[in-house]
């Protein structure tokens, strides 16, 4: 530890540029996958935007509990059917998972696109633990 420490003592500018470089790389990652909306924010949205949910979960965890009128479109084979949204290219999307992580990726490919994507913050988790409505099919 003493070490780590006089390393960055006696190079403090090359620290520096390390943690700009991170936090650019951060940045950049976060705005290539869109933003988040809370699960309010989403009802808002769904209701007086006409967004598109689209649930990345497999089939299994699809069919315990959705968002109503949720696509599903497993993250496994997203690249090969993501061209299912070009309808919906001029309508917010917001993507959905388990936990709200595992959307950035589809988040980023969508975004490349042209497509107007936002994260669930928090994903199904968050939602259910909101008690929020879900349909079960």
């Amino acid at each position: 530890m003493n070490h780590v420490i006089e390393f960055i003592g006696n190079h403090w500018w090359l620290v520096g540029i390390w943690g700009a470089f991170l936090a650019a790389l951060l940045w950049d990652n976060s705005r290539r996958s869109g933003g988040s909306v809370s699960a309010a924010m989403a009802t808002t949205l769904i209701n007086k935007q006409d967004a598109v949910v689209v649930d990345i979960r497999d089939k299994k965890d699809f069919s315990t509990g959705h968002l109503a009128n949720a696509l599903n479109i497993p993250f496994s084979n997203f690249a090969q059917r993501m061209n299912e949204l070009d309808q919906y290219k001029s309508r917010p999307i917001i993507l959905v998972c388990k936990t709200g992580t595992t959307v950035s990726v589809a988040a980023r490919m969508l975004n490349e696109k042209g497509f107007n994507t936002l994260r669930l913050s928090g994903g199904m988790m968050e939602w259910n633990a909101q008690n929020l409505p879900v349909v079960r099919k």
